[in-house]
């Protein structure tokens, strides 16, 4: 397969926000979402078997030093992208985390079906919004393959967005169906690309509205510059 970046950080976002996580960045987007963070991730990347990914996973976790006791191992792990459902290998890569004993989760666009995967996984599905440029993508056959670990994400933009959101959300019951729905504004784009949504006006919307969904934070771009890669 190919990976843009393998790296240990915090968990920016969902339920287990503030967690150590590694992250596996599989290369390549059929999707061009307007506020798209991580378009470095569209191309290049170098080319690796899971056996070689799986390597410095353990390495990065703590795994090789966790009998030393040097080091708390690290036990969650995320594969994301670019959209890493387009790589094949990415399948028999979760397969094997799981099979070793990691909480895995996987960052998804939620235009490709995620039935494939073990169900173990922790899915954390976007729906694009119409201010993405990227909407009407969503897969809909992944609202069966939702549970109660899973998590929905909306990345908003405009109020537009926020009501599209709203709307999808009670539409198809996703409060019922998963762990949490998250509303995530955008942020600036730090060179100026676009204007993100004011985390403020979208707190109001939901207490106004009386929804009971989560409002998403990307809390490594406070700790990290919004710019920074690989954190």
């Amino acid at each position: 397969m190919f990976i843009t970046e393998i790296f240990k950080s915090i968990q920016g976002e969902g339920t287990r926000a503030g967690l150590p996580c590694v992250f596996v960045r599989l290369t390549g987007c059929n999707l061009r979402c307007t506020w798209c963070d991580t378009a470095y991730a569209f191309h290049g990347g170098t080319r690796m078997s899971v056996a070689e990914v799986m390597a410095r996973v353990d390495e990065l976790t703590g795994r090789k030093a966790e009998t030393s006791g040097s080091q708390a191992p690290v036990p969650l792990v995320e594969l994301t992208g670019g959209e890493p459902l387009l790589q094949e290998e990415v399948y028999p890569l979760a397969e094997k985390l799981i099979a070793e004993g990691y909480t895995v989760m996987i960052e998804t666009s939620g235009e490709r079906f995620t039935g494939r995967l073990p169900r173990e996984v922790i899915k954390i599905v976007d729906v694009k919004c119409p201010d993405s440029g990227e909407a009407d993508t969503f897969e809909m056959r992944n609202l069966a393959e939702l549970d109660a670990k899973d998590e929905v994400k909306f990345v908003l933009m405009t109020r537009r967005d926020y009501e599209f959101a709203r709307d999808f959300t009670a539409k198809h019951g996703l409060v019922a169906r998963v762990k949490q729905v998250l509303f995530s504004p955008v942020f600036d784009d730090p060179a100026g690309k676009w204007k993100g949504l004011e985390p403020r006006k979208v707190v109001e919307w939901i207490l106004a509205d009386g929804l009971p969904v989560r409002l998403g934070l990307q809390l490594h771009k406070f700790v990290w510059d919004p710019a920074t890669k690989g954190v």
